[in-house]
């Protein structure tokens, strides 16, 4: 079977690059620190985030909706610098895309649902802009991933054939939907895998 060329990466950022930004783990923890009711929480925060990662509202919004509703003890400063602190990096894997990014010269671009205010924290933070060379993010676009039009934009602005490109997400649906498109796609379950995985395609630069 010919291997299929990629000249571009679609790549996800929670769950591949980094934690994710604002995932139940962090809500979790956010909720235990500052003593509020989980359930509460977590119902309002579904029935408005996607709003949120759709650039529809401000982080201050979101968390009025979410948390300030009522009267707190603590301050939204104090709650925003928890919550932002609870991304980490997966630095291993950012190097290995720096890498290969540059050995193959490829263009490496960001297809993620983010809120702006999160999402400019962590690009800054983890200095995701030496690895990116565009951001497709949520609140930029106003689409969400699973909406395929995300993904439409993602090959229109790197100008990439969606055969030549390659979306790579921890999240299975996502990368289905990308594959109807005619994009290839990676289902990322881990590093070593998928070095593995990525075996199956001619990495070229596009030049």
């Amino acid at each position: 079977m010919k291997q299929k060329k990629i000249t571009t990466l679609f790549l996800d950022i929670g769950g591949v690059l980094l934690t994710n930004g604002w995932g139940q783990m962090a809500r979790t923890k956010t909720v235990a620190h500052f003593k509020l009711d989980k359930d509460e929480v977590n119902e309002r925060h579904h029935l408005t985030f996607d709003t949120y990662e759709e650039g529809k509202l401000t982080l201050t919004e979101y968390l009025k909706r979410v948390i300030f509703y009522e009267k707190r003890k603590f301050s939204e400063n104090d709650f925003t610098k928890f919550m932002f602190n609870q991304s980490i990096a997966y630095p291993d894997t950012i190097a290995y895309f720096k890498e290969i990014k540059k050995r193959y010269t490829l263009k490496v671009i960001a297809v993620s649902n983010e809120g702006r205010e999160l999402n400019a924290y962590r690009v800054k933070k983890f200095k995701l802009n030496e690895l990116f060379d565009a951001f497709i993010s949520s609140s930029y676009v106003h689409l969400r991933k699973p909406d395929m039009d995300i993904f439409r934009m993602a090959s229109d602005i790197s100008q990439t054939l969606p055969e030549n490109a390659l979306f790579i997400d921890d999240r299975l649906m996502f990368v289905q939907v990308a594959q109807t498109m005619g994009i290839n796609g990676i289902h990322y379950e881990g590093l070593e895998k998928l070095k593995t995985e990525l075996k199956a395609f001619v990495l070229t630069s596009a030049k």
